[in-house]
């Protein structure tokens, strides 16, 4: 039941549950709706480590952030930035590189108002209004090329937002359009949906299912083929708790009970 006009904009629909906002409910927001609440609700009864889950998830973004700076990085694009909450990405990159560039990207517009709220006023951080399906039009948006210098590399992040594109949307084609417009040493980085450990990921299928965007959960293979022809960053594709993690993190007692699968990789020269 995706909502969008024909230049794939999101139409606001609060009756209708937003993954954006279901999310966003998971980590203890408050911008969301009592249809994301009910759908956030019936979630969680699926899954019980869920909120768990979300909350490794975006722990998983500041760690990413830190080690990519670290590799040199100073400019991103989030794709799918997802209603604010702490330690967002440009805030995390700022704090290790205080000239660092990040572009945001989305197409929900609850999350459009409050980002650019966010971000108002602030140099070199902005949101751009597109679908993650639309890699061109992220590419050639005025914004992104103010801020974003084509001839250096750059991290992209599609943290949490794979698993909402159908096959046929052909998410591997999407990852190479957007990397082949950087120089050699782009990074990808990537947290994708998995039933591979979870028994009744049908019914969360199915609860997607209503919501604005459906759910595609992928095998490791199928995760891993997302980024083919690229340098997998150690320790590979892991879950999403493995990925270098540090002592402040969310604690999971079963990694795969974080329900994602994490990787970081390396365009090739």
């Amino acid at each position: 039941m995706v909502m969008t006009d024909s230049n794939w904009q999101t139409v606001f629909r609060p009756d209708i549950p937003s993954s954006a906002r279901i999310y966003d409910y998971l980590l203890g927001g408050k911008d969301n709706f009592p249809a994301d609440r009910e759908a956030a609700e019936e979630l969680i009864e699926i899954l019980p480590y869920v909120r768990t889950a979300a909350r490794v998830n975006r722990a998983f973004v500041g760690r990413v952030v830190r080690y990519l700076v670290n590799a040199g990085i100073d400019q991103f694009i989030d794709i799918g930035s997802g209603l604010p909450t702490v330690g967002n990405v440009h805030q995390v990159a700022r704090a290790a590189d205080s000239a660092a560039h990040v572009v945001y990207v989305d197409h929900d517009p609850v999350v459009l108002t409050h980002v650019r709220n966010l971000v108002y006023g602030q140099e070199g951080v902005a949101i751009v209004g597109h679908d993650m399906r639309d890699p061109q039009g992220i590419l050639n948006d005025q914004l992104t090329r103010e801020l974003i210098d084509f001839a250096r590399p750059v991290a992209i992040l599609f943290v949490s937002m794979l698993h909402f594109l159908a096959d046929q949307d052909d998410p591997a084609g999407i990852i190479r359009k957007l990397t082949e417009a950087f120089p050699p040493g782009s990074y990808v980085a990537l947290t994708h949906a998995t039933a591979d450990a979870e028994p009744r990921a049908d019914d969360v299928v199915a609860l997607y299912q209503q919501a604005t965007t459906q759910l595609r959960p992928r095998t490791r293979d199928e995760v891993l083929a997302l980024t083919a022809g690229m340098d997998i960053i150690e320790p590979g594709l892991v879950w999403t708790p493995q990925w270098r993690p540090e002592p402040a993190d969310p604690q999971l007692a079963n990694p795969e009970s974080c329900y994602y699968y994490a990787l970081v990789a390396r365009t090739r020269g």
